[in-house]
């Protein structure tokens, strides 16, 4: 491993490995995770962890809230499982104090809360359980906001959305644009007063698809103070060009457009979570038509995360940036934002 990328913090906002974890039985999970996914955390030298809370279509809407509280189940259950390797933290000194002993640091995230729905109050509930992030759309319409699927509609956040920023604001819970139709992060970028998140988005003045952010949107989040984690997903990076190159091009946009200690990682490693939870009898998954487990030359899972400092070092980066976007912005956030109530100054 790249001797730099060893010694820094890394932090990967988007891996959606809590879906294969629940596939396995109860009994299992704990141990799934320290087989399956703790080897491959160490070898990208991953130190801090996001864990998406997502809900799959048949869970919807109806099993949507009893599909979140299992999955969050199954993140408290591997964290105790593997209690030397791992921590679940709910705030930023935690986070720092679990760094500090050499273990990965874990926080939940909420990926558009359908168990949610215009019961804001279960934020409340969901944040007692552990919930830091979330977002609250994801392609589709709900009941608190349109996703950027849904960009045509012109939709901003409804009554019931407005209503979830602000008590997510008054928790200290971190509000995730990923996903968010085009009018609700402007709508977002209006109304709130603390810095946001998108934990899984590239630069839409490369590549014009609605998943990205425009300048304007990453202009917005840099200004109160948040951080844009560069989605890897090869189709939102170029139409055909699935190269590691490509991928350095949109962080290096996005600093230049936020700063750089406003940029992160939001990998969003899908390729194997679908192999582990999609019956070989179906057909294979796609996203908008385009294969769902599309990737990177080297970049399937987080094992492969050094490369990405390779490649900024070729690029010519300075150590310190380098160091900030593999994880420190991103460290800074949650130290001072992540569950500390609006009553905190």
């Amino acid at each position: 491993m790249n001797e730099m990328h060893r010694r820094a913090i890394v932090a990967d906002l988007h891996n959606d490995l809590l879906c294969a974890v629940v596939a396995r039985p109860v009994d299992h999970w704990a141990e799934f995770f320290r087989e399956r996914w703790l080897p491959q955390l160490r070898a990208g030298g991953v130190n801090l962890q996001a864990l998406p809370v997502f809900v799959e279509d048949p869970y919807r809407p109806e099993g949507a809230l009893r599909r979140t509280l299992r999955m969050i189940e199954a993140a408290h259950r591997l964290a105790a499982g593997n209690s030397d390797a791992v921590t679940l933290c709910t705030d930023g000194a935690q986070v720092d104090r679990t760094l500090a002993e050499g273990r990965i640091a874990l926080v939940l995230a909420l990926e558009s809360a359908p168990g949610v729905g215009e019961d804001v109050e279960l934020l409340e509930t969901l944040f007692r359980l552990g919930v830091r992030i979330a977002s609250l759309a994801h392609f589709g319409r709900t009941s608190l906001a349109d996703g950027s699927g849904e960009d045509a509609t012109g939709g901003r956040l409804t009554r019931s959305g407005v209503a979830a920023l602000a008590e997510m604001e008054r928790l200290g819970m971190l509000y995730d644009i990923s996903h968010l139709g085009a009018c609700g992060v402007e709508h977002v970028l209006e109304l709130s007063s603390r810095p946001l998140i998108a934990t899984h988005s590239s630069a839409r003045a490369l590549f014009d698809h609605h998943r990205n952010l425009d300048d304007e949107q990453i202009r917005g989040v840099a200004a109160g103070g948040g951080v844009v984690c560069v989605n890897f997903f090869a189709p939102y990076l170029h139409e055909s060009d699935y190269s590691i190159g490509r991928l350095i091009d949109h962080i290096e946009h996005i600093a230049g457009v936020a700063g750089v200690e406003h940029v992160g990682l939001g990998p969003d490693f899908i390729k194997e979570v679908l192999a582990d939870t999609t019956p070989p009898c179906c057909e294979p998954a796609f996203v908008e038509g385009v294969p769902a487990d599309a990737y990177l030359p080297g970049l399937a899972g987080p094992a492969g995360l050094p490369l990405v400092t390779d490649a900024l070092q070729q690029r010519g980066w300075p150590e310190r940036d380098i160091v900030a976007v593999l994880g420190e912005n991103v460290r800074r956030l949650l130290r001072n934002e992540l569950g500390r109530p609006a009553s905190v100054g």
